[in-house]
């Protein structure tokens, strides 16, 4: 059997043992499938874009760099990751509870207290 380049949180989710076909998105080939799938429709919808501009297909844009070609598609990466390490950094922080946060008032046996 060929080892599976997937990292672990992609393996097929069914016991070894177990008959059952994993599901579609389990499946690595599928995977595979997808992600190039979205690389295919971002580079379609990139190109469109420039052929946009060449021909100069009018946008109506309500700001100037509205017009560059590829223009949405680098500000949706750049919001998304700031949305990301927004996330991470400021607010993860902020609701962030410590490792025995429920289970504070605790005995050693298990047995909550009345607090």
């Amino acid at each position: 059997m060929e080892k599976s380049r997937l990292p672990p949180t992609l393996e097929p989710m069914t016991p070894p043992d177990s008959k059952e076909r994993p599901s579609w998105f389990f499946q690595p080939k599928n995977v595979r499938r997808v992600i190039v799938g979205l690389f295919g429709a971002c580079g379609f919808f990139f190109l469109l874009d420039v052929v946009f501009v060449l021909t100069g297909f009018d946008k109506h844009p309500h700001f100037q760099w509205e017009q560059w070609p590829g223009f949405y598609a680098v500000f949706g990466f750049v919001a998304c990751v700031l949305l990301v390490l927004i996330s991470r950094f400021l607010l993860r922080p902020l609701v962030m509870r410590g490792e025995d946060y429920y289970e504070k008032n605790s005995t050693p046996t298990g047995d909550k207290t009345d607090a």
